[in-house]
């Protein structure tokens, strides 16, 4: 789990790339902040204890909006719901335990960016190169080696 932003920060960053400052807003950033790689179930929930209450339809309308002008990364790992981070700098990549799904960012592959050239592109302008790495996290891994 990270650091939770100060709600001053959340609104200074919608703010930033013209937002109005909500109090959803600024608990859906403040969420994914401590909770990097979070659903929508986990950004609600957290959301709710922190304000009372929201809809999940209301979180699911910040994280477009916030996904749209760049301040959210999706990214939908196959069998598991869509995640959202506040990384959106670089174009990092993920490994996912198969096991456990843990999550954990990992430094862009090698060669220029976006990460990976394409053997054709047929055309396209690409921007960005997504990649999910599959195996097991160390704890998995040391569990499946521990079992007689």
């Amino acid at each position: 789990m990270s650091t939770m932003i100060d709600p001053d920060v959340a609104a200074d960053l919608l703010r930033e790339h013209s937002m109005r400052v909500t109090a959803p807003r600024v608990a859906v950033l403040r969420e994914l902040s401590a909770h990097p790689h979070a659903d929508v179930e986990t950004i609600t929930r957290c959301a709710r204890e922190r304000l009372g209450s929201v809809s999940t339809q209301a979180v699911y309308d910040i994280l477009a909006a916030l996904a749209g002008i760049g301040l959210v990364r999706k990214f939908e790992p196959a069998g598991h719901p869509a995640r959202f981070e506040l990384d959106v700098g670089d174009n990092h990549h993920h490994l996912v335990c198969r096991i456990c799904g843990t999550m954990v960012d990992v430094e862009c592959a090698p060669g220029k960016a976006p990460c990976l050239d394409a053997a054709d592109d047929h055309g396209f302008a690409i921007d960005e190169a997504e990649v999910i790495y599959w195996g097991s996290c160390p704890a998995c891994t040391a569990a499946t080696v521990a079992i007689p």
